[in-house]
């Protein structure tokens, strides 16, 4: 899977901007087409501590980005960057019309990054022991 994604880096860039349109989008890009209302937001999953949706959408970002340049140089470079997206892309919610910045969202999309670094790193960790 590691090589197939490093391979076609394509799906990370894709991935990032079609997050990058739905995060910017005035309302909800998928409420328009769902309930045919853009101030509808979709809830997929129950919040609990942090936004659920937004710690799985960063999640699976990340996931696909370490995936797509593990095995480059650039891997701290991606993980800067995902760090600052999550961060940014929430912060432009000020601004938005009809979005709105909360803080839950904003740890979701940290905890989502941050989870995948951990998990990366213990297993390229338990990887370099087998070795």
């Amino acid at each position: 899977m590691i090589k197939f994604l490093s391979k076609y880096k394509y799906i990370f860039y894709t991935n990032n901007v079609l997050l990058i349109i739905l995060y910017l989008f005035p309302g909800s890009l998928i409420g328009c087409f769902l309930y045919n209302d853009c101030k509808i937001q979709p809830k997929i999953i129950n919040d609990f501590i942090i936004s659920s949706d937004h710690f799985y959408i960063f999640f699976i970002t990340s996931v696909i980005g370490y995936m797509t340049f593990s095995r480059s140089k650039h891997i701290n470079i991606l993980i800067i960057y995902l760090i600052f997206l999550s961060i940014i892309l929430e912060l432009f919610h000020f601004i938005i019309p009809d979005r709105s910045f909360e803080v839950k969202d904003l740890f979701g999309n940290l905890l989502g990054v941050l989870t995948t670094l951990i998990i990366f790193l213990l297993f390229n960790k338990y990887e370099k022991s087998q070795n």
